[in-house]
């Protein structure tokens, strides 16, 4: 997706600042010209860099070159990032100068330190950390859970976008050998299972297709699964895109839900739970493509449900707020926690109010689960956020005894 003009000028003027500020400070402090020209000379190379990278086609490359703009944003990020660190500190170490002082020369060395720090956090984020599995298990609790599905393991991944990995079907190696190793009963997959176009999961359908869960894999699709993020030629051809998307996940032998609403059965025969799966409840500027009466048409009844939707805010929107929808349990993605986060705090909390784990409803009988997914999408790092798999174990609860 392009960046809007306005971005583009803030990003331009950022960096020109930035470099600016920079030069006059060596240049002052050091009273040699030598580090002042190298400063110059880096701007004028990175002023080249981000207009070349701005350049590039965003919407209609092909998947090498969008390989090419990641890394070069990235390598771009994590420069500048730490740039910007060091400035804000060393405008902090100056303002005694307002007052006649001196400037706190220890505060402009910390700027220099953190500054290093993040350059080289973002750099294991990308090689390292973003390889890093978590498995993380959740028991929940379910009135009128079947006794057949007592201890039921449910499996959720989420997010892979595969056209980040390029061929490399490594890490989606990795992460099908630990959901395989958990022994699930059934495995969900909850959207973005690509970034742009369903030829990049092509590579994967082998690996992907390894899953292996007693009562199969049930997928639902993202807001980067409908090829919303490139320029078509034709109608048509976006169309094509999204079956050819879909014969994959047959290839897969997935179970593609699409407003729509499987059964899985117990051991018992009679006993039963739904799992219902709806396209992705967008938000401006993603298209609306899910419809929750569609997918299941009587909420309210007494059956089990889980709800497998992509984005947390439709259950805030129109699972959390509505007594009469009984909805078990829903799983959900779409977050990522931003790719950042150290503990509970995240740079997703300010955009989302359910962005990691689990949440529950005010009435304590239809929780979330935000699954922070296993791939990347923008800059190929994960910062704490690790790639996530997330083992559910349904327990039945007692009925709360009413008045």
């Amino acid at each position: 997706m392009r960046l809007p003009i306005i971005m583009v000028v803030i990003i331009l003027l950022l960096q020109v600042a930035t470099d600016a500020y920079i030069f006059f400070a060596a240049w002052q402090r050091s009273r040699r010209l030598g580090a002042a020209k190298f400063q110059l000379l880096e701007s004028a190379f990175f002023l080249v860099y981000i207009i070349v990278f701005l350049c590039l086609p965003k919407r209609g490359e092909s998947d090498q070159m969008l390989q090419v703009s990641m890394w070069m944003l990235f390598f771009y990020l994590t420069v500048y990032v730490g740039k910007i660190i060091f400035v804000l500190f060393d405008l902090i170490a100056s303002i005694p100068k307002l007052w006649g002082g001196k400037r706190v020369n220890g505060i402009s060395i910390a700027g220099i330190v953190v500054g290093i720090i993040a350059f080289i956090a973002m750099w294991w984020g990308a090689l390292i950390n973003r390889y890093h599995v978590q498995v993380n298990e959740v028991t929940v609790r379910i009135e009128d859970l079947p006794q057949s599905f007592a201890g039921y393991r449910i499996a959720q991944i989420s997010d892979l976008h595969v056209g980040t990995f390029g061929r490399d079907t490594t890490f989606i190696n990795k992460l099908v050998e630990i959901v395989n190793a958990q022994h699930p009963d059934l495995i969900v997959f909850t959207g973005d299972i690509v970034n742009r176009r369903a030829d990049e999961l092509k590579p994967f359908v082998n690996s992907l297709g390894r899953l292996d869960a007693k009562d199969g894999v049930i997928s639902i699709l993202g807001n980067h699964d409908y090829g919303d993020y490139i320029d078509w030629p034709s109608a048509q051809d976006k169309e094509l895109n999204m079956e050819q998307l879909m014969d994959f996940q047959l290839e897969m032998n997935w179970e593609l839900l699409t407003n729509s609403s499987t059964i899985v059965y117990g051991e018992n025969p009679s006993d039963s739970i739904v799992v219902i799966g709806v396209e992705n409840w967008g938000e401006p500027p993603f298209p609306a493509y899910g419809d929750l009466l569609m997918a299941y048409p009587t909420p309210g009844d007494s059956a089990v449900k889980i709800l497998l939707s992509h984005n947390p805010v439709h259950w805030l929107k129109e699972v959390e707020p509505v007594d009469s929808m009984k909805i078990d349990l829903t799983l959900s993605g779409h977050t990522h926690a931003m790719q950042v986060a150290l503990g509970r705090v995240s740079p997703a909390a300010l955009r989302y109010d359910n962005w990691s784990g689990l949440y529950e409803s005010h009435d304590g009988q239809r929780p979330l689960y935000v699954n922070i997914g296993a791939g990347t999408v923008g800059v190929p790092m994960r910062i704490g956020a690790t790639p996530e798999v997330t083992i559910f174990t349904l327990i039945p609860k007692k009925k709360r005894k009413t008045t």
